[in-house]
């Protein structure tokens, strides 16, 4: 598998190893359990429950060690190793839209705990690589597929998004 090293929050790591867990103790047991069930029912070959068992049984599997190999490739995110004052990983950043005048909060995270629905944005991100390094009060441009927006940074601060803009965003 790939060996990519893997970005992650402190959060990221301990949400991944819950559903590693979950996979290995909870899922894969069920699934077993369905292909036993099915091969039961006699003929493999135009048996659909025994199809569908072994399909997930693939994906759960193929899951498993997707997870295993990011975690083993993990690397947590040290906010003691960026400037306070500065956009980094890990920051969460309250910015507003020149244009709009509408408040924004996101939290610049790896690619893999991205999830921008929830204000989880990767710093892969075109939003994300342009506010990396910046500092409060600037302006930064960031391309859309609606053209550039302009964002000015309000407030940077480590950690993640506050309750209130978390339960706005739901």
């Amino acid at each position: 598998m790939n060996d990519k090293e893997i970005v992650l929050t402190k959060e990221g790591l301990e949400k991944m190893e819950r559903e590693l867990d979950d996979l290995k103790s909870v899922h894969r047991r069920q699934v077993n359990d369905r292909i036993r069930q099915a091969k039961e029912f006699g003929d493999l070959s135009e048996n659909a429950e025994y199809e569908d068992a072994k399909q997930e049984q693939a994906f759960i599997e193929g899951r498993i060690m997707k997870l295993e190999s990011m975690i083993r490739n993990a690397r947590l995110i040290d906010e003691t190793d960026y400037a306070a004052d500065e956009v980094h990983l890990g920051a969460t950043v309250k910015v507003k839209d020149v244009k709009s005048s509408s408040i924004h909060e996101f939290w610049i995270v790896g690619s893999a705990e991205a999830d921008p629905v929830n204000q989880r944005v990767s710093n892969e991100s075109p939003l994300g690589r342009a506010l990396i390094g910046h500092k409060k009060g600037e302006t930064v441009d960031v391309a859309t597929p609606r053209g550039i927006v302009k964002y000015k940074i309000e407030t940077i601060r480590r950690g993640t998004p506050s309750k209130k803009a978390a339960k706005k965003a739901s």
